[in-house]
């Protein structure tokens, strides 16, 4: 038995869908580059299977998804019209696309479809309700169809209307074939405890959700490797300090009793031991510093050759990994080698690997090392948080009975 089957979430393949209107929230908040371009597809294409799965039965299918965080309504660089045409692209189909999520002419395009024809709703976060759980804006939602189906796992560990309300209003309701894919790799991971080899590294610069995911990490895991943004501060609580790379002070005394809870608890935190450093983000002319002798003014943008080979080592000593977050700002050419190089370690190891979210799988991708681990989640916060509540995430939990 699966893990959603002994949730009571079915998946889409029990569903009786044949011409019926399908909302499918799915996820398009993909990376972009500095200019706004989407910078990787993948992730629509991993959904392609539920939307051919749909399809087939010749149902009517609406996608719904957010982008970014647009400050203001109708934020035109966050519209979701270039991921329709994407779309239409990759399934070699027409797809028609509307100017807003909910409302009378919403409501008419789903009247208008046939079977087997597309609608692309405009961004759900252009509707402000989106982010406050409305049980109004779910009713809108919910009149636009008969079936419900979550395909969005990077987005199921928040508590967003067309994540944990809307399916409260539609009796039909079903995980998709990419969320189950998902959920069935990440499971794998529950349960275990101190001595069965697991390896959490973290990185990237999302310092506030991720340190407080490390505390309940450390009931399960008997390595927690840390790099990023979020290294500073378990450096500054050590009493290391890295010249002029940015330290967000208030959690250094949460840092501390990590620390703390890790030593009584015996799971070893790594740390970087060295870094590659630059005046700003965007210097070409770089210079490897030790932690314990950072040149004043200097800012560390990536790892250095000893934490690599550090890192490395640690990983080694395991038998399973997960890894959240790039090692340094890969997005820049000159600190993008510790990530890349570290993950050609790693892909030779005997370890069953995966990788989350749309960060460390695009830097994988850039580094064509993505066909070398095990899995790629497409959600790196709800992956951890998948992980820390043994399951239990509020999008999947909308999907029972």
């Amino acid at each position: 038995m699966g893990f959603l089957e002994t949730l009571g979430v079915k998946c889409i393949s029990d569903l009786a869908i044949r011409e019926k209107r399908v909302f499918l929230r799915t996820d398009f908040n993909f990376p972009a580059d500095e200019s706004g371009n989407i910078a990787d597809f993948d992730r629509m294409e991993k959904i392609v299977p539920t939307i051919q799965h749909i399809l087939e039965r010749n149902a009517r299918l609406i996608i719904a998804s957010h982008f970014g965080r647009p400050e203001s309504e109708k934020d035109i660089q966050y519209t979701l019209e270039p991921f329709a045409a994407k779309l239409a692209e990759i399934l070699d189909q027409d797809i028609y696309f509307f100017e807003d999520c909910v409302g009378m002419g919403a409501m008419q395009m789903v009247r208008d479809l046939k079977p087997g024809q597309i609608l692309v709703l405009e961004n759900l976060r252009f509707n402000e309700d989106e982010k406050k759980g409305s049980t109004a804006f779910a009713r809108d939602l919910a009149k636009m169809c008969d079936v419900y189906i979550n395909d969005a796992f990077g987005v199921c560990h928040r508590k967003d209307t067309s994540i944990s309300v809307l399916p409260n209003f539609v009796e039909t309701k079903a995980a998709g074939l990419a969320l189950k894919d998902e959920v069935e790799v990440l499971s794998k991971f529950l349960g275990m405890e101190h001595g069965d080899g697991l390896c959490i590294m973290l990185g990237g610069s999302n310092v506030t959700d991720k340190i407080g995911l490390i505390r309940p990490m450390l009931d399960i895991a008997d390595k927690i490797i840390i790099g990023g943004s979020i290294a500073h501060i378990f450096l500054a609580a050590k009493g290391i300090r890295c010249g002029a790379t940015e330290v967000d002070e208030t959690k250094i005394p949460v840092a501390k009793e990590i620390l703390k809870s890790a030593g009584v608890r015996k799971v070893e935190i790594v740390l970087p031991v060295d870094f590659v450093t630059a005046e700003t983000v965007n210097s070409t002319e770089t210079v490897p510093c030790r932690a314990d002798s950072f040149p004043e003014g200097m800012t560390a943008f990536d790892i250095g050759n000893e934490t690599v080979e550090l890192f490395t080592q640690k990983a080694a000593e395991c038998r399973q990994l997960f890894w959240c977050g790039p090692m340094g700002v890969y997005e820049k050419t000159p600190f993008l080698s510790g990530s890349v190089r570290l993950a050609e370690n790693i892909a030779k190891l005997p370890l069953f690997k995966v990788a989350g979210g749309g960060d460390t799988g695009l830097m994988l991708k850039k580094s064509g090392l993505e066909g070398s681990f095990d899995h790629i989640s497409t959600g790196g916060m709800a992956a951890l948080e998948f992980l820390k509540s043994g399951g239990i995430l509020p999008g999947i939990e909308a999907l029972k009975g």
